[in-house]
């Protein structure tokens, strides 16, 4: 009896020690550095998923891509980034010749991702197109059928363009697309032809152009495409008034088609944590994520099963021109001197 009642207290104190473990571990977080040039409200609705979903911490680091690349060159080896996030092909292009991003082979975000839209070597991947197009007021202007990019030069638009300077990373990209399709002597004519259209000196951003067209001082702007949703859905009501004043037309779709530039990520080159920016980088590129980029920054998904915001829809499908992006990037120091040489400012 004695040793049946000794035997029972040692179980009923094992199992009175074994309660107080805790039942499950609960994992820490895990941090993720993120160097953005973008500055969307979009971008920070992602970002706070990723974090809920994976259980990790993000570290945002916000601020121009020269400063972000400056910062990450002069931090070297010991730069906390994992990822860098940065617009257009050219600076995805300087990212890539400065040794910032290392090379990343993922088939997951290589299945999602055109070739077109990211670096051979994986350097870079796109996040969100932008189209090019030419916006103009239709209460007041017509467009010619077929227009096409090179037919801005023509001397029928003398006194009517409106656009930004050539320092503008867009119209850089422009015209290295021009050099690709049809060499530096034809994109340089073509430069100096718009010189001569050009209605005003080149000034502010592309919301600036199309507030000049609405105003009459010109009659075609070229722009990027999700500036006009951002005149659309405005809080202004100024600005949402000449949102849907303009028109956008889409040019070349009886050729190469409608240039297109992109937002891109890349992996940086001493990421602490790799494999997790490349599960980062997918949930960027998910349908879910995709679409929050259309409906939210009116940007084009590159992840071709998203729906896009019916505020772009609306626009009209176009042809794209499918050139590589990271051509483009190659090209750009030459399409600054090609600018340059036309006295394009």
């Amino acid at each position: 009896m004695y040793r049946l009642t000794g035997l029972l207290t040692i179980v009923v104190l094992l199992a009175s020690c074994s309660s107080e473990e805790p039942q499950e571990h609960v994992q820490e977080a895990q941090e993720l550095t993120v160097y953005t040039h973008r500055h969307y409200e979009a971008d920070q609705e992602l970002f706070a998923q990723f974090e809920k979903e994976h259980n990790v911490k993000l570290n945002v680091v916000n601020a121009s891509a020269d400063e972000l690349m400056n910062k990450m060159k002069s931090e070297g080896e010991l730069c906390p980034a994992d990822v860098l996030i940065t617009v257009d092909a050219g600076r995805l292009q300087r990212a890539t010749d400065q040794g910032l991003l290392q090379p990343t082979s993922n088939p997951a975000i290589e299945a999602i991702v055109p070739s077109h839209l990211r670096d051979a070597q994986g350097h870079w991947f796109a996040l969100t197109k932008r189209a090019r197009a030419i916006a103009y007021n239709a209460s007041n202007t017509t467009l010619p059928e077929g227009l096409a990019i090179e037919d801005l030069a023509a001397p029928a638009w003398k006194g009517k363009i409106l656009v930004r300077s050539s320092e503008n990373i867009y119209n850089q990209s422009l015209l290295a697309s021009l050099i690709i399709h049809h060499g530096r002597d034809s994109a340089l004519s073509w430069a100096q032809g718009v010189v001569a259209n050009m209605a005003r000196e080149p000034k502010g951003n592309d919301r600036d152009q199309m507030k000049a067209l609405y105003a009459g001082e010109g009659e075609l702007a070229i722009v990027n495409s999700y500036y006009l949703g951002k005149l659309v859905q405005s809080e202004d009501s100024l600005e949402a008034e000449v949102g849907k004043a303009i028109t956008l037309y889409f040019p070349n779709q009886d050729g190469h088609g409608a240039h297109v530039n992109i937002s891109g990520i890349g992996v940086a080159k001493h990421a602490p944590n790799a494999e997790l920016a490349q599960t980062f980088i997918a949930h960027l590129l998910s349908v879910p994520s995709q679409e929050v980029f259309s409906s939210a920054n009116f940007e084009y998904p590159v992840n071709s099963n998203a729906t896009v915001d019916p505020l772009l829809a609306s626009w009209g499908s176009f042809k794209e021109d499918d050139v590589s992006i990271a051509a483009l990037g190659a090209h750009n120091k030459e399409a600054v001197l090609v600018f340059d040489e036309a006295q394009w400012k």
